[in-house]
């Protein structure tokens, strides 16, 4: 008697493997007696399989595939099929190329009718196909789940946004479940016939049926009632699978609904180009394996051998329901043959037609191991930096019309005097400096001999041709003439205003040719607001105040009448607790528009700071006047209040803003009522997951679309100058379907927070807190410990803030934001590994989060400090592609040099250089990159730089200096 059974998958030696071993999990046998005494024993077995050669060859492996086919269950099913006759068997079958142009049906069988009820859990095991398992433990493949997901991401039918509530109905109603999953491999010529197939029609057929459990047991049938029996299919359906996404590049994968309709020969000939019924070739065998004479695919002897208890009860009980069936339909057969076949034909078509009546579908999917028509990857696009590198200002345009004939006159005036005045030097000979002036009457007849000599050497007329041609121009772009004047007069006065504008742009030109200044540098690529702001909190997280306060006066200086500039000068002050220049900032820029309702509230922040409570008063209640649908300055107008003592006051403001709150939430509400409806949809999907299942590291589901609550901007990102947050950014209040407890709602002093914290208002901060966390019913909200958390980070005060990201990750584990304020917290602290794996994690989710920027820098730096270079590039990469600044192009270029590439390095570290050219480390690596290509002058120019900036990583420096002497060149200095 089997005690236990385990199943091996053997797919790795189709995967090119000769050998493995694996660790078997052991299920006890039902009939098992360990099973009853020892239920809680785990027992495995150590297998290891190998073979002499591979099963594929090179050729077959790298040019076939694997299909393999999951049929999840069929859903709505007919009311037909409640259980009240025979026991029946749910069937589908659909066929494939193989081996060639030679067909293999995929048969589906043993399907269970479940009820109406919970839906199927998600993520959940698939299946093998296999017949002879009798342990029911086995029955699952390791490793392989029905992972569900988003209606609107399916390939199928039912994906829209109206199906929703159908699908979400139908889920939880009678269905027949399968979950299995059947492999074929495609050799080389199958993958092109399948190809060829899809081309040629892209809706493939997928039978189902239902046909009864027979057992050769008891109950002998006729031969004329067995022929009856064959002929017939119950419940012949077909669901039509659209292919064509398989023949797009990359995919590998369709996974979806399909309805499923009655089947007609002239439907499927005309959809699928198909000409018989899988399941009627089939039904024979099908018969055979009913029966118990044929096993689909596998041997069943162990299965003959020991029957399990299960199988033996569904015997017994199949055969009294066919006893039953039998004489119950035992008098429609005294009917001539004719009449009967008819009454078939027309009974089986009515029962077809029920699947259209009831809208059953079928869940399933097909996947490949590789796409039939390769995508490049992602990798190979960005391998190159300098398919990256953002184009560079265009040069300017050429200039023309009047401007280009004066410029272009200049120019031949210029050319003519170095011409005069080399025909001089060769009559007089050039004049030392000291010998002081020359005498009037000498230079007179210098003057008579060199126009003698111009005119009798015929250059004089040259020089006046040469002249011609920019004299027109300025005549045609400049005064616009073209055409004859009419009168000798107006020709005359023409001439004297031409001739005296000549002259003044020959001064012009010449006094441009005798004193000419020394030429200007290049003029610096001007930035724009965007990159300036960037650099600014690149700046700020690195701790360099003065660089980013240079560049916020950058953005000032481009635009002084800016209010938002200002503003954000002013934050940056209050970062550093400079108060009073803050209100410097803060007073300019209400200066610039006096009804600029932040304005207002930031002065009067800054006005409690110094302790100024008339003027805070009276900035926050113009504040309130003119904006009275403003939640934040009643909330920071109430918190000014209880400043004061004067708690009445507070409360009617409190009130105040709550009612616009209230009021706002309506109008969201009422707006985007069609989101939410789909919002909820997502939430009932994933209700049945338990929070464990849904960790990162574990199966994911639709889950992850579910948006975090708004407000929960990191300390890094928390001075971002924003309007009060509009309608469409208010927090959810829909229950979490991960954490199983229901978000607190949006309230007005979490709206003051979020405001708060783009200003670095830590007073007022913590105010706002202290107010959340008294007005919850239960515990605090992830967004209060995630904020708390920030105001702990930019005090340092690190044991603190990590106590409030715990408590945020327990109630919310799924929001970026909360896992990249970890990581952060463990970078400052150089917890290296572990920020590692919170940069990795919230790379890794679906929605990105806050300050995604800053996660790239130091997960790049992370991953250059562990030598991880490949893993580097790839993560500065893609900060570059959000938003590119000097150190992000400065980390691709040495993790490209660390590589070798040093054609993508030297781009790279140029780019950074354009952006920043004061940056030590960019020099330093350019230094090497030019040591490595063998370029002297460059090399020396670089480190020249690197060290006059004052270069501080004394490792880097120490490397240079060993290039250098390894090299033999860099360093003018030996």
């Amino acid at each position: 008697m089997p005690l236990g059974q385990a199943v091996l998958d053997l797919l790795p030696l189709l995967q090119g493997q000769c050998s493995f071993t694996v660790l078997a999990p052991l299920y006890a046998v039902s009939t098992s007696p360990s099973e009853s005494l020892h239920p809680e024993a785990k027992c495995a077995l150590e297998v290891s399989v190998c073979t002499k050669k591979p099963l594929l060859s090179a050729s077959q492996l790298s040019d076939g595939n694997f299909l393999s086919v999951t049929l999840e269950a069929a859903y709505s099913v007919p009311e037909a099929f409640v259980p009240t006759g025979p026991l029946q068997n749910y069937m589908a079958c659909l066929q494939v190329p193989a081996v060639g142009k030679k067909e293999v049906p995929l048969l589906f069988m043993n399907g269970i009718l479940k009820l109406g009820g919970e839906k199927e859990a998600l993520p959940r095991p698939k299946k093998w196909s296999l017949a002879n398992i009798m342990a029911p433990g086995a029955l699952n493949i390791p490793n392989s789940f029905i992972l569900g997901g988003p209606y609107e991401d399916e390939d199928g039918e039912l994906n829209k946004t109206k199906d929703r509530k159908f699908r979400i109905q139908a889920e939880s109603m009678q269905r027949i479940v399968w979950d299995t999953e059947k492999r074929c491999y495609l050799d080389p010529a199958a993958v092109l016939i399948l190809k060829k197939r899809i081309a040629e029609c892209q809706y493939w057929p997928v039978e189902v049926c239902r046909m009864p459990v027979t057992s050769s047991s008891k109950g002998k049938t006729s031969k004329a009632d067995k022929g009856d029996e064959d002929r017939q299919i119950f419940f012949h359906g077909v669901a039509y699978v659209n292919m064509m996404p398989l023949l797009c590049p990359g995919v590998k994968r369709i996974r979806g609904a399909f309805r499923v309709f009655a089947y007609q020969d002239s439907e499927v000939l005309e959809k699928t180009k198909r000409q018989q019924s899988v399941l009627r070739d089939l039904r024979p065998q099908i018969s055979l394996i009913k029966e118990g004479l044929g096993t689909p695919g596998t041997s069943s002897s162990l299965s003959r051998a020991v029957p399990s208890k299960a199988q033996r009860e569904d015997k017994e009980k199949m055969t009294r329901e066919q006893e039953f069936y039998r004489r119950t339909s035992s008098a429609p057969k005294i009917q001539s043959s004719d009449v009967a076949e008819e009454a078939a034909s027309v009974t089986s078509l009515s029962l077809d037609g029920k699947y259209v009546e009831a809208g059953t579908f079928l869940v399933m999917e097909i996947k490949l191991d590789k796409a039939l028509v390769p995508k490049r990857l992602q990798e190979e696009l960005t391998k190159r930096v300098k398919e990256m590198i953002p184009p560079r200002p265009p040069l300017p345009p050429r200039t023309g019309g009047a401007k280009k004939a004066v410029e272009d006159y200049h120019k031949h005036i210029a050319s003519i005097a170095v011409a005069i005045l080399s025909e001089y030097h060769e009559l007089f000979g050039k004049q030392p400096p000291d010998q002081g002036a020359t005498d009037h009457q000498i230079l007179e007849e210098q003057k008579r001999q060199l126009n003698f000599e111009l005119n009798s050497s015929g250059k004089y007329f040259a020089f006046k041709e040469q002249l011609k041609y920019a004299v027109v121009k300025i005549v045609r772009e400049k005064y616009l003439k073209t055409t004859a004047f009419e009168t000798q007069e107006q020709f005359q006065a023409f001439l004297s205003e031409l001739y005296v504008y000549l002259v003044d742009q020959m001064h012009v030109a010449l006094n441009q040719l005798l004193y000419e200044e020394a030429s200007s540098p290049a003029p610096r690529i001007r930035m724009t607001d965007e990159q300036l702001w960037l650099f600014a909190r690149e700046a700020e997280v690195n701790k360099d105040y003065k660089l980013a306060s240079l560049y916020h006066q950058q953005r000032i200086a481009q635009d002084q009448h800016n209010i938002q500039y200002w503003l954000d000068y002013g934050a940056f002050c209050l970062l550093l607790e400079d108060t009073l220049k803050a209100q410097e900032c803060f007073r300019e820029a209400l200066s610039l528009n006096p009804h600029h309702v932040r304005s207002l509230l930031l002065c009067g922040i800054v006005a409690v700071m110094l302790q100024h409570y008339e003027e805070a008063e009276i900035f926050f209640e113009d504040a309130c006047c003119l904006e009275p649908s403003s939640i934040v300055a009643w909330t920071l107008s109430g918190l000014f209040c209880e400043l004061q003592n004067d708690y009445i006051q507070a409360e009617m403001a409190f009130r105040e803003a709550k009612k616009k709150l209230q009021a706002q939430q309506a109008r969201e509400r009422s707006i985007s009522g069609e989101g939410r409806k789909q919002t909820s949809a997502t939430s009932v999907r994933s209700s049945s997951l338990r929070p464990e299942q849904l960790l990162p590291e574990g199966v994911p589901d639709g889950s992850a679309n579910e948006l975090p609550e708004t407000g929960q901007e990191p300390a890094l990102a928390s001075m971002a100058p924003e309007e009060e947050a509009p309608a469409s950014e208010t927090a959810s209040e829909d229950a979490s379907p991960v954490s199983g407890r229901r978000e607190s709602p949006c309230t007005i002093f979490m709206k003051a927070v979020e405001f708060l914290m783009k200003f670095n208002a830590i007073q007022f901060v913590h105010m706002a807190l202290a107010h959340e966390l008294l007005s919850q019913q239960g515990s605090p909200s992830s967004a209060y410990y995630l904020t708390l958390a920030q105001t702990c980070l930019l005090k340092e005060e690190f044991s603190k803030c990590e106590e409030c990201l715990c408590e945020a990750i327990r109630i919310d584990f799924l929001n970026p934001n909360v896992w990249a304020q970890k990581g952060h917290l463990c970078y400052l602290r150089r917890d290296l590994q572990e920020a590692k794996e919170c940069y990795e994690r919230t790379v890794n989710f679906v929605e990105d989060a806050a300050d995604m920027h800053f996660v790239y820098l130091h997960l790049g730096s992370i991953y250059l400090e562990d030598k991880e270079y490949g893993k580097a590039k790839q993560i500065y990469l893609q900060a570059c592609k959000s938003s590119a600044s000097c150190l992000t192009w400065l980390g691709v270029g040495i993790a490209c040099y660390r590589l070798e590439e040093m054609v993508e390095a030297e781009d790279a570290l140029s780019e950074a250089n354009a952006l920043n050219n004061s940056n030590a480390e960019v020099w330093a690596y350019l230094a090497l990159v030019c040591l490595q290509g063998g370029r002297q002058l460059e090399a020396e120019q670089c480190y020249k730089y690197a060290t006059k900036l004052g270069l501080e990583d004394s490792t880097l420096l120490q490397e240079l200096h060993a290039a250098q002497q390894r090299f033999g060149f860099g360093d003018p200095s030996f």
